[in-house]
């Protein structure tokens, strides 16, 4: 049975990683409804990191290869007029300021904001967002003419996902629209933006584990959850980029709304 609680919980994770409704706000209600008390929580948390941040080294290879080789380029020419090296700054400094909260307010996050309120609030008020921006921004550009300056606040909106509920992908393609970029524009360029982030969680994760230790059930299920981000993470990229293209983000914004009351109610109760 937990093999299937394991598979509900990386499906669950993959898709939230990447659509903007919050990861967070359905691991409340999940640990609610499943008994995953079994489950190693740090070593399934590995997992599903792994899982999530191949998927997109995976779908994003190509785009990958030509920015690094930008980035080796830089040491020898640098230039920003090359969109590739410009492209690659901007990703480096957008970020530092998620590293930067991350290292030092990650305490006081886990003290004062881990509440079902704060989860809630933090749903209800991105959805409201998401219609504004929705409705006024001018999505018309692309990421690769971002300026340095804009980079950053994409940056500072990826370090406001720290607080639960918010949602990394929801603030960073929102406010990549409030600059004007495209919904797959802002979604690829969160995407890309991500993968330093969610590399860095699982490998800081495993300096806490040796997966080689765990008990035999347990690595199971942490191949079990990390096939299954991987495959449902790769999807859920591909088709919603897809997506992005030909619809609004209003649909995001509505469950938002739904979900963050139901976990008031379940805080309620």
């Amino acid at each position: 049975m937990y093999f299937l609680y394991a598979i509900i919980l990386a499906i669950v994770q993959a898709v939230t990683e990447f659509w903007p409704v919050s990861s967070s706000g359905h691991l409340v209600i999940l640990h609610q409804i499943l008994p995953l008390n079994q489950i190693n929580a740090l070593s399934f948390d590995i997992a599903l990191h792994l899982g999530t941040v191949l998927a997109l080294i995976i779908f994003f290879r190509q785009d990958l290869k030509k920015y690094f080789l930008a980035f080796l380029q830089m040491f020898r020419s640098f230039n920003l007029g090359n969109d590739e090296q410009k492209t690659v700054l901007n990703l480096l400094v957008a970020t530092v300021p998620a590293v930067l909260a991350g290292y030092f307010l990650d305490y006081y996050i886990e003290l004062y904001f881990r509440s079902l309120l704060v989860v809630s609030i933090s749903l209800i008020v991105g959805a409201i967002i998401i219609f504004i921006v929705e409705k006024w921004s001018r999505k018309t550009a692309s990421f690769e003419g971002l300026s340095i300056p804009e980079a950053i606040i994409i940056g500072c909106a990826q370090a406001l996902a720290l607080i639960p509920g918010v949602s990394r992908s929801g603030s960073t393609i929102i406010t990549g629209m409030v600059l004007k970029l495209k919904r797959s524009e802002a979604a690829k360029f969160s995407f890309l933006l991500s993968i330093p982030i969610v590399l860095g969680a699982g490998i800081k994760k495993m300096l806490d584990i040796s997966i080689f230790t765990l008990e035999k059930t347990e690595q199971y299920l942490f191949l079990v959850g990390f096939l299954t981000a991987f495959i449902v993470g790769y999807l859920i990229i591909k088709y919603f980029l897809k997506f992005l293209e030909k619809h609004s983000l209003s649909v995001f914004a509505w469950y938002r709304i739904i979900l963050g009351i139901v976990i008031l109610l379940i805080a309620l109760l």
